[in-house]
């Protein structure tokens, strides 16, 4: 197995997000790509935080932008 530190950020939040959005299991990343399962667990919990952050920006826009497409129609009604 190659050392951690030879995989870029990248990589590792690449790894990372076949596990928590697109649900693959962690043995199945670890074989595939050749990672230990140790190293997976230990990148999701080095860019966990970063992610959930990311997922609460995420949310916020989304809900900014129904906002302001109902005030934009509000104000086209009244216009």
């Amino acid at each position: 197995m190659m050392s951690s530190s030879q995989f870029s950020d990248e990589f590792k939040r690449d790894a990372v997000a076949q596990i928590t959005e697109r649900g693959y299991p962690v043995r199945e990343v670890s074989d595939r790509l050749g990672v230990s399962p140790y190293s997976l667990y230990a990148w999701k919990r080095k860019f966990a935080k970063a992610s959930s952050g990311e997922a609460e920006k995420d949310t916020e826009i989304r809900r900014l932008k129904k906002e302001l497409a109902r005030v934009s129609e509000e104000r086209d009604i009244l216009n």
